[in-house]
């Protein structure tokens, strides 16, 4: 898993980035940190500023992986307003797999929470590079930690980083659960099996009938790419979601397509974007 996982860090933040070039009416997600946290590629984004450049790209990700550009705005637009909202009945943020993600400094809200950010060591040390540089240090909120998923016990490595588990906490998992396997995903739900009461959990998933090949949903080259080449390992149905949290002490809030998500985040813009059914979204609170 890990060394697959690490490779995508950059892969949302850039798309995002690429966003912002669009009129602000336009655009899905507002995020002016997503060109100043990436490690490289800054150079690249400045061609994207042409508007037809831009389009072509658009159009070229939306073949090969229809819905894909769209989801990722949505997944994350979705999840900032879920976490915006939970903020008075939360006392932590624990996001598993940041990547480059950047909403631990661009919402206000979340200033005076303190944030734990989890990656592999190579995300982190090239993270941690790119907010020195953007903010002189890292912002006295956030601590980044470096894990290696495979080897290294959660609960441990954030122990011994001032994480303590009778935190209300919300936990963010998004785009990792496809490269886990049932072990490894097990492994994660022992540990969130002990967080506080209360706690929130937003993460995505990819449908089993999808990584199983028997529905492709247009993904026949997303399916090469992923799925056939072993990068993704785990599906999970819908309806097999809210018996497998229970086990762990969750419960299933939401449940939600792209489909869903594009209709309320897509639709206002005017934009023609593809919704992929392959990914999905699960919000959850434990009891």
């Amino acid at each position: 898993m890990a060394k697959e996982a690490a490779k995508t860090g950059v892969a949302p933040t850039t798309l995002v980035a690429i966003e912002q070039y669009y009129p602000k009416k336009k655009r899905i997600i507002e995020d002016d940190l997503a060109h100043l946290i990436l490690p490289s590629g800054r150079a690249f984004l400045w061609l994207l500023r042409s508007n037809s450049i831009r389009a072509w790209m658009v159009r070229a990700t939306e073949k090969d992986f229809p819905g894909m550009w769209g989801g990722m705005m949505c997944r994350k637009r979705y999840i900032d307003e879920k976490l915006i909202d939970s903020l008075n009945q939360i006392d932590a943020v624990v996001n598993l797999g940041t990547g480059f993600d950047t909403r631990a400094y661009r919402l206000p809200a979340l200033s005076d929470i303190p944030v734990w950010e989890l990656d592999q060591p190579e995300n982190i040390n090239q993270k941690q590079i790119r907010l020195r540089k953007v903010f002189g240090t890292t912002p006295s909120h956030v601590e980044l930690v470096a894990i290696d998923f495979d080897r290294e016990d959660l609960g441990t490595v954030l122990g011994s980083h001032g994480y303590s588990a009778d935190k209300r906490t919300f936990f963010i998992w998004e785009a990792v659960t496809q490269y886990l396997t049932e072990k490894g995903l097990r492994t994660t739900f022992d540990f969130l099996a002990k967080a506080a009461r209360g706690s929130r959990l937003a993460f995505t998933y990819v449908r089993k009938d999808f990584l199983e090949g028997r529905v492709m949903y247009g993904w026949e080259k997303g399916y090469k790419r992923f799925v056939t080449s072993k990068i993704w390992i785990f599906g999970m149905d819908p309806e097999a979601w809210p018996n497998f949290l229970k086990e762990y002490g969750w419960q299933v809030i939401k449940d939600m397509g792209y489909d869903e998500m594009a209709e309320k985040y897509v639709k206002p813009t005017g934009r023609l974007l593809a919704s992929t059914p392959i990914e999905r979204m699960v919000y959850a609170e434990k009891l």
